[in-house]
Parts: C-alpha cells; structure tokens; sequence
C-alpha cells in the first residue's frame, strides 16, 4: 500500500483517484476551491465532468493542499497545463524539496514559454530530483477508466527504476502500463495530438468525410514526429501509445473535448461560444499557440497545426484551409 495524493478533482482527477482507491492505496484528492471540495465530500460525485461515477468512499477529500500532500509518496498533478505552474508554486511551499515521484498527468505545453510539463516542473521545484519526475499518457479517457474498459497507458520517467516503480504500484488487469525513457516524446505526444483532434472535428462538422480524416491523422503524426525529432525526442515513441495510440482516440472518441470543439468550429460556431459552453478544458486550444510558436522558433513545417490556428484565431473558413493544405506543393512521403 502507498499513500498517494491527486491534485485536480476534474474529470481525470477523480478516475485516477477511484482506481488508485481500488488498488488498495490511500489517496487524497485535492480540489482548489473549499466550497466545491465540500460539496464532493458530501455528495461524493461531480456529474458535470463525470457523470454516473461516484468518488470511492476511502478517498479523502480536501481543499488543503498540506493535508494532500501530507506523507504522500507518490504526486499525480491531473490538472490543465496552464494552471501547472500556479499549483507547482503551492507545492513549493510546502515541500521545498520534495522526494516523492512527482507524476505528471497534464497534457500541453506552456503558452508563452514553449516549456513541456516536466521543464516547467524543473523550474518551479529546483530541489525536486530530476529521477523523481514521471509523465503518464496514453489513450485513457477517464469514462472508460472509471468503467474498468481495458486501458494501455505509458509511463515516461529518466530513471527505469521509478518507471519501474510506478510500472508496479499503478498496473491491474484493466490498466496496463507501459514504461519508457523518453520524456520529450511522450509529453510531446500527448501535447500535440490535440490540435491534430481539433482538426478532425473540424473535418467532422464541415463534412469532409472519411478519406479527409483518415490523412489528417498520419499526416499529423508526421508533423508532431517533425517536431519531436528537432526537440530531442525518440520518433519511435510517436509510433506508440503517446502517439498514434493517443492520437487515435482523440481523432475518433465521442468523449474527446478537441475533437468535439473542432466539429462545432465545423459547423459553423465561433470558438469563445463553443469554449463558454464547454465545461472541461480543451487543451489543443493553447496547444496550438505554442506549437505554432516553436515551429516558428525551431523551423519545423507544420502545415496542419498552422491552418488549425488560422481558423481558432484569424478566422478562416474550414474549406479554405483544406484547400491550402490540399494544394501544397507536392513531395515524396516522409514520415519525419
């Protein structure tokens, strides 16, 4: 048995809390707001983001972060990409140095900054050992978890022994884990198949049809394998569940936020609409700004994402961005 905290009660938060629960773990679950915190306990649900699933009984539930982190050995922060840094800066002043895995589970990159989790991670906990860090990825929506439908994730650490580790502490017949080294693939991965979804909504909701979609999801893996590459990471990793397993599920699954937001853009809605009325993060949203900007800073062709943005912020009309894509100079297939 661990003692395990989960910082973020959204949707992803609570499924991983429940399963953590039922491996036989303590955990505490922190939620930021006190009000809210004390609804969950009360109520022990939060049907707006996970409808049907009640919070297991055993897990605590507090909107003290000290009391979260109290004895914990293992951190998942299950929290947007963009409010990591607030929280990590909470974090830091409670435990300075920290000596428990710290287990990211957000997907994006830092608008602003162009960091991945684990440089902000790096950043805002400098005595946070640089083997205490782990990324969790993977095709995992939280409905399907909850629902113990077989589930393959990866877990990306520097030190095989914590991958290891978490490997052991974290797997069950409905939840397999995967372990690699390669940190900058995996975060990279989940980071960016999210505007490549958003992209596949959008082929959804102006009706391109089946043909369309099917070579936007290669076609995007190669962008995001591009970019990779020139960052560091391992474009095999791309191959796997980080990224054309998570990138398949977004593209396609009725639960996926990105997916669903591009098909509204598709059918004609403004993105602060389709944003205002969505109550969970859609993360490709700031994603692509980020990997717009690195493109940009480290030359790397990425035509999808490009008209992604064109349209979420410039405006541009879904059939004029399949037109450009479609009428680009013409070139051998080269996967990165």
């Amino acid at each position: 048995m661990n003692t395990i905290a989960v910082l973020g009660a959204g949707g992803w938060g609570i499924a991983l809390a429940n399963y953590c629960s039922g491996l036989g773990h303590r955990v505490a679950l922190w939620e930021f707001d006190p009000d809210e915190a004390e609804r969950l306990r009360h109520e022990r649900t939060r049907s707006s983001v996970l409808p049907g699933v009640p919070i297991t009984a055993g897990i605590t539930i507090t909107a003290d972060l000290q009391q979260a982190l109290d004895k914990a050995e293992v951190i998942l922060l299950v929290v947007p990409s963009h409010i990591v840094r607030s929280v990590l800066r909470q974090v830091a002043t409670i435990v300075p140095t920290p000596q428990a895995i710290m287990v990211n589970c957000a997907k994006g990159i830092e608008n602003g900054t162009q960091m991945r989790m684990s440089e902000v991670f790096a950043e805002e906990l400098p005595g946070l050992p640089q083997n205490h860090y782990a990324v969790l990825s993977g095709p995992s929506h939280a409905e399907e978890v909850s629902r113990q439908i077989p589930t393959a994730v990866v877990v990306a650490a520097i030190s095989e022994e914590i991958a290891a580790s978490l490997q052991k502490m974290l797997v069950s017949k409905s939840f397999r884990l995967y372990r690699s080294r390669d940190v900058v693939g995996v975060e990279l991965g989940g980071a960016l198949k999210n505007v490549i979804a958003i992209a596949a909504g959008i082929c959804d909701g102006a009706g391109f049809g089946d043909n369309s979609k099917a070579a936007l999801q290669p076609r995007g893996l190669a962008e995001i394998a591009r970019l990779g590459r020139k960052l560091g990471a391992e474009p095999l990793t791309f191959a796997g569940l980080s990224g054309m397993g998570d990138l398949i599920v977004t593209c396609m699954s009725r639960h996926s936020r990105n997916r669903y937001l591009g098909e509204q853009l598709g059918l004609g809605r403004k993105l602060d609409e389709v944003l205002n009325s969505m109550k969970m993060v859609a993360e490709g949203v700031r994603t692509c700004r980020s990997a717009v900007a690195l493109s940009h800073a480290f030359g790397v062709e990425l035509p999808i994402c490009q008209q992604v943005y064109h349209i979420l912020f410039e405006g541009r009309e879904p059939r004029t961005a399949l037109e450009e894509l479609m009428n680009r100079e013409i070139k051998p297939e080269v996967w990165f």
